[in-house]
């Protein structure tokens, strides 16, 4: 009978523990789904009208963020706050395309490329190389954005000042890089860039890294040539750089500078650059531009690819204050990747039936869910692509189908609507926070004719949310706290 009322007493408080560690947690989950809208409109007509004017020849003038700053206050009491703009690639270089198809294309190309780079990373070993050319021997910021959208790239342009005195160049932003660099005279092979390609003779602030220094040590694959450190960055894609390290003074405009950054001096370029001068490494390792600077946080906001509009990067800024936070998470075998904790995925309030491990690293570091502001289309793994999918069409049936485009299998043709009413798309992170995507962030426009495709596609291992969906939101990389924020309209 004592044992019988033991066993009791431990399955009664056993029910009490699950109780009380699941059920709060999905009576808060139901609340917040509750509290979403289920759909959202979509602006049909100004977005062909945006397809339409992104391929126009005349040139416009780069616009600049009506408020510089997002926020000059700074996040730390011992760092200083800093901002640069961010523009749209095709607000520096007109697309060399008869149409929008013939762009998108491009841009899905580009992007293919990009997800294969990234796949690639967490499959590769690097030694280091010895074989070079010898010629190659001779507090917060903030800076403007700009989309390398109009050669099919998909990243974004941020105004960066290097050099004493300063010269100020358009170089690529990328959250999944860390080695920052820039296209160098003499050129052994350089591609084509806006600005006047970068001469060291130029700069007093100009320094040589040695082989043997902490910079060059930290590199993944190096050489030495008269004892100058040489590096090397190859890109799943087929692109590559390399020259030799230096340390620059980096400005970011007139809030303020950072000297003796480690920084890639590129003699040899070649690959899907075209439009910028080089590349700026925002990645979580040892010599990305955030760890050199010992930068508390950044963050920053894409806007429409197709617009002519700006925003801001910002580093060490307090940011905004409604934004839904999600844990940062770290992963040994993959330090340059930006993870982020995810329970799930909501289709217009209905909660993708499945498991909650499909977004988690596993012991092996694979898997799990990155941030990614060089990838443009967001991938899921099959199995919540699949369910993603299946949900929307089912929530869409009041829009019009057509038949799939290249990466893209669920289209709809929308060339008769102004407007649209599309099902929200909401990612649910761990800790209880949720992220409604607007409209735009859910279908894009594939040609001007009104076909639009719902922006996500299948993978397998890596998640990855790409600028498409983030679009809008300021992305916010607390990094003092481990910590991911997203704003949606914060740009």
């Amino acid at each position: 009978m004592a044992s019988s009322s033991l066993s009791s007493n431990f399955f009664i408080i056993l029910m009490a523990i699950i109780s009380s560690t699941f059920l709060p947690n999905a009576l808060s989950r139901s609340l917040m789904i509750s509290s979403l809208p289920h759909s959202q409109i979509l602006n049909v007509s100004k977005s062909i009208r945006n397809t339409v004017e992104v391929l126009s020849p005349k040139n416009k003038a780069i616009k600049q963020p009506q408020q510089p700053f997002y926020s000059l206050s700074s996040s730390s009491s011992s760092s200083s706050a800093f901002a640069v703009s961010i523009h749209p690639r095709s607000t520096l270089v007109k697309p060399q395309h008869n149409n929008y198809t013939s762009l998108t294309l491009s841009r899905l190309d580009r992007d293919s490329a990009r997800v294969s780079s990234l796949l690639s990373t967490l499959h590769i070993f690097p030694t280091n190389f010895t074989r070079l050319d010898k010629s190659v021997q001779t507090e917060e910021l903030e800076t403007p954005v700009i989309s390398g959208t109009s050669q099919g790239s998909g990243e974004y342009f941020a105004r960066i000042g290097v050099g004493e005195p300063v010269k100020d160049f358009y170089m690529a932003i990328d959250t999944g890089s860390d080695v920052s660099w820039l296209q160098c005279q003499p050129c052994i092979e350089c591609y084509q860039q806006t600005d006047p390609i970068f001469n060291p003779i130029d700069s007093s602030s100009y320094n040589r890294v040695p082989c043997e220094s902490p910079e060059c040590l930290a590199l993944d694959i190096s050489g030495c040539v008269s004892d100058t450190c040489m590096y090397q960055v190859t890109y799943g894609d087929g692109s590559f750089t390399q020259g030799e390290l230096a340390t620059e003074t980096v400005s970011f405009g007139n809030t303020g500078s950072f000297s003796n950054v480690a920084i890639g001096c590129g003699h040899d370029n070649e690959g899907l650059f075209i439009g910028s001068a080089g590349l700026i490494g925002l990645g979580g390792g040892k010599l990305s531009l955030p760890s050199q600077i010992k930068a508390t946080s950044f963050s920053y906001c894409l806007v429409d690819r197709d617009s002519d509009s700006s925003s801001t990067l910002e580093f060490n800024s307090a940011g905004p204050s409604d934004a839904a936070f999600a844990p940062l998470i770290r992963n040994s075998k993959q330090k340059t990747f930006f993870y982020v904790g995810i329970d799930g995925i909501s289709v217009a309030g209905e909660m993708l039936p499945v498991p909650e491990s499909v977004f988690r690293v596993d012991d092996n570091g694979r898997g799990g869910v990155i941030v990614d502001s060089g990838t443009a289309v967001t991938r899921l793994q099959t199995i919540v692509y699949t369910s993603l999918r299946d949900t929307f069409v089912k929530y869409s049936q009041h829009l019009p189908a057509t038949q799939g485009f290249l990466l893209f299998d669920t289209c709809f043709d929308l060339s008769s609507m102004k407007t649209a009413k599309v099902p929200t798309v909401a990612i649910h992170f761990s800790g209880g926070k949720a992220l409604p995507l607007r409209a735009e962030n859910v279908l894009v426009p594939v040609e001007s004719s009104g076909k639009y495709c719902l922006a996500f596609a299948p993978v397998d291992g890596l998640s990855i949310i790409g600028n498409v969906q983030q679009q809008g939101t300021r992305v916010s990389f607390d990094l003092a706290n481990n910590l991911v924020g997203f704003s949606r309209d914060k740009c």
